[in-house]
């Protein structure tokens, strides 16, 4: 079976949302099918249970990859921290901003959620623009964590993202490519 293209089959593309000319990608149906869901956390499961790769805390990007991230943390056997948008979290956090096209946005993470020399996994839906992972990789980065690689389902190439996080030094792994916005 070719798991990327099974896993894009079941990706939903709505066009025209949230704007004219945007052809957003939804990953809803792949977390509604128990069989897809499946193959979709096995193949980021098979890839980091590999001693090399396997991290030692996963950390989740608000909020679908709070979904994808925790579920393969518990089946990793290794923790699991979220990156949430500010005012979220209750503890003292430190906290990120980055740009959007639209303006800007701020993540925050608790100052206690990872420790110095950590190897973590960051993980994320979809890579667009590349922001909110570049933010959440600054943030690890800020309490002594080491990102060893950028996970997410879908990435748009188009939109530069990818590039730009390779560029900063962030290994990246995805399972699928979408041409477009």
């Amino acid at each position: 079976m070719d798991t990327a293209a099974y896993l894009r089959s079941h990706i939903r593309t709505v066009p025209d949302w949230p704007a004219p000319g945007v052809q957003f990608r939804d990953i809803t149906p792949l977390l509604q099918d128990p069989k897809v869901f499946r193959v979709l956390i096995d193949a980021f499961v098979h890839r980091y249970m590999d001693r090399a790769l396997r991290p030692d805390v996963v950390a989740g990007l608000d909020a679908r990859g709070f979904i994808i991230g925790s579920v393969v943390a518990y089946e990793l056997g290794v923790g699991f921290v979220p990156i949430r948008k500010k005012g979220k979290l209750p503890f003292t956090t430190v906290e990120e901003t980055y740009e959007l096209e639209y303006g800007s946005a701020t993540v925050e993470l608790h100052t206690d959620a990872v420790r110095p020399g950590d190897r973590v996994l960051l993980i994320d839906d979809l890579i667009a623009t590349g922001g909110t992972m570049m933010a959440g990789k600054k943030l690890l980065e800020k309490l002594g964590a080491t990102v060893m690689e950028g996970a997410a389902i879908v990435t748009l190439p188009e939109l530069g993202g990818e590039q730009r996080l390779r560029e900063a030094g962030l290994p990246l792994f995805t399972l699928v490519s979408f041409a477009g916005h």
